[in-house]
């Protein structure tokens, strides 16, 4: 993380951009500890509920439930649908970060990794299906930048873009738990920290209900 008080810019009630939370050596380290957990839970291609479609981004998880998607519908598990094994434990470094920003008592259960490749891009949605809405989610970014757009509970409202760059954070919860969300575009080029290019987008988030 950084080592001087986070930049913190409200977006709205409950949600916040945290412009370059994690400095080059988090971001290296958190990057290492990644690539030792998609050894163990490889990247795969979900598919949409009842169409089959592959998504265009890949994915896998880590902590105690991951979320998958495929023809049966979206869901959390506690396995690899591919492997069926367990998903890896989360790093000590994310629970540090869901600590420091989720404003909440008890740690996420899932983090969601997506890798963008160059040219894929993520529609509008909501984060609806967890069974806790307390807990906000909390988002970190790793590699090259992307234009992510946020917009609030009705699909058609008005959205405001970011760009998120490595090392940033954004979190929303609270009044905006539900707000539809998405990626527009990958910003190709604009990081070397990933040697493959493209970027990572780690969301943590708590699924069940705390205590």
């Amino acid at each position: 993380m950084t080592a001087s008080a986070p930049q913190k810019i409200d977006v709205t009630p409950g949600a916040a951009f945290y412009p370059g939370f994690l400095d080059l050596t988090a971001q290296r380290a958190l990057l290492e500890e990644l690539r030792a957990l998609i050894a163990a839970a490889p990247l795969y291609r979900p598919r949409m509920p009842r169409s089959g479609k592959a998504f265009s981004v890949q994915m896998t998880n880590c902590g105690p439930l991951g979320w998958v998607s495929d023809i049966d519908g979206y869901r959390y598990q506690p396995t690899h649908p591919e492997t069926g094994k367990p998903w890896p434990e989360m790093p000590r470094a994310l629970l540090q970060v869901w600590r420091e920003l989720s404003g909440v008592a008890f740690d996420p259960e899932a983090c969601l990794i997506n890798h963008y490749a160059e040219g894929t891009r993520l529609g509008l949605h909501q984060d609806r299906d967890e069974r806790e809405f307390a807990a906000p989610v909390v988002s970190l970014s790793l590699g090259d930048g992307a234009l992510f757009r946020f917009g609030g509970t009705t699909r058609n409202g008005p959205t405001r873009s970011f760009k998120l760059d490595s090392g940033d954070a954004f979190v929303f919860g609270g009044p905006a738990r539900l707000a539809f969300h998405g990626i527009d575009r990958i910003l190709s080029g604009t990081s070397t920290l990933l040697a493959e290019g493209g970027r990572f987008n780690l969301t943590m988030r708590r699924v069940t209900p705390f205590g």
